[in-house]
């Protein structure tokens, strides 16, 4: 059996990064091998073989010796691992892997995800330089969707060397239940995401109060799964979060339920009748990239989902077929569009339907997988390896 290295700077792996966790073990044809930094979660999120620096206990020894040590730890385990290819999770993951790829010579896939393409240009200029030696020397990157796509082109990355692969979820394991609501019960909303600028979980909860107001007589409530992660941009976000539940006056009405595992969001999608997600671009230049996985999860699970025309977001949800989407930090509009599937509740089983139906066509993560290993082979065939050679756009 062939063997598919995936490896990411910084720790495998945080609970909000689980879907990394699929691209692992859905693999049939290839065994997956993990390098990291440093390890957490092993219990969530296990694998067979996994190697980690534990950089976090020698980051005060300096940088050049960490760099040594780095490269001379994963070197050691490169000649007993053997991978046929590299996958590298995050675009500073495939930058940092370049040394070893130019030694071992090992083809090596890049997936971007969000804050790479944008925020981290934005905030250091000279990951502009760093990633056109990427663009030059990796043999393949994928992204999510077409924006995505775009997005990494326009920062220099030859576009035949980009392939859109879907990030794909279970859905044999999570069902499809339509949505319905029993006379007098009250309609239940739910927002999941971490306490980060570019959720737009404000404006979310801005919609649901204006939408409180005017409708006082309703019973409706909203709930949110997630937190700050305990950084200055979190804890800013949860002051702000707070401070929009308390200027709507619908303290009573909000239920923050902080970080869950993915089992209790789960569970959550089918007590709830509404999903919401209005993502937005941060102002730090930080964006979803793709489209969160929750929402791919939440269209399969047959829950109406209302979102924003934000990077792949419309590629998922199909605006009037699958839910509604707005433009971002609307907040009015988005009050509007809650307003009319609440009442309306007739239109949930064919918005659930047209959901569900378009997951199982595109996202559909065994498919996925299979395709994900499709790449892998050609790769490792050599179909790409004229991609590695200098272009006119990575000069």
């Amino acid at each position: 059996m062939r063997r598919v290295l995936h490896f990411k700077t910084g720790p495998y792996l945080p609970v909000t990064e689980n879907w990394m966790y699929g691209q692992i073990k859905g693999l049939r044809r290839y065994e997956p091998i993990v390098y990291a930094c440093n390890r957490e979660n092993l219990s969530l999120f296990p694998v067979n073989k996994i190697r980690t620096t534990g950089f976090l206990r020698v980051a005060k020894r300096g940088l050049r010796l960490r760099k040594i040590y780095f490269y001379l730890y994963f070197l050691y385990y490169l000649a007993k691992d053997r991978p046929d290819v590299v996958h590298a999770h995050f675009g500073p993951s495939g930058q940092r892997f370049l040394v070893l790829k130019r030694i071992i010579n090992v083809p090596l896939i890049t997936t971007f995800y969000g804050y790479d393409v944008n925020q981290i240009i934005q905030e250091h200029p000279a990951w502009l330089d760093k990633y056109r030696r990427l663009f030059r020397d990796g043999t393949l990157f994928l992204v999510e969707g077409s924006y995505m796509k775009k997005s990494l082109a326009a920062i220099g990355c030859p576009e035949e060397k980009i392939l859109v692969q879907h990030l794909g979820v279970d859905v044999d394991t999570i069902k499809f239940v339509p949505r319905k609501i029993v006379h007098g019960e009250e309609t239940r909303i739910l927002m999941a995401a971490s306490f980060r600028e570019k959720k737009g979980i404000p404006y979310g909860i801005d919609a649901f109060g204006h939408f409180k107001n005017m409708h006082p007589q309703v019973k409706a409530s909203l709930t949110i799964i997630g937190d700050s992660a305990g950084d200055r941009s979190g804890e800013e976000q949860k002051r702000l979060i707070l401070k929009h539940i308390e200027k709507h006056h619908i303290e009573n009405s909000v239920k923050m339920m902080g970080y869950q595992s993915h089992e209790v969001f789960i569970r959550e999608l089918y007590s709830h009748h509404l999903f919401l997600a209005p993502s937005v671009q941060a102002s730090d230049g930080d964006s979803e990239g793709g489209v969160p996985v929750s929402i791919i999860e939440a269209a399969a699970s047959g829950i109406p989902v209302l979102a924003t025309y934000h990077c792949d977001i419309p590629e998922v949800v199909l605006d009037g077929k699958s839910g509604y989407l707005v433009p971002e930090r609307d907040a009015a509009l988005l009050a509007k569009r809650l307003e009319s599937l609440v009442f309306n509740v007739s239109m949930w089983p064919e918005i659930g339907t047209n959901g569900r139906r378009h997951i199982e066509q595109n996202y559909n993560a065994r498919t996925q997988i299979e395709l994900l290993e499709g790449i892998y082979d050609r790769v490792v065939s050599g179909e790409y390896a004229k991609r590695c050679h200098v272009s006119r756009s990575c000069s």
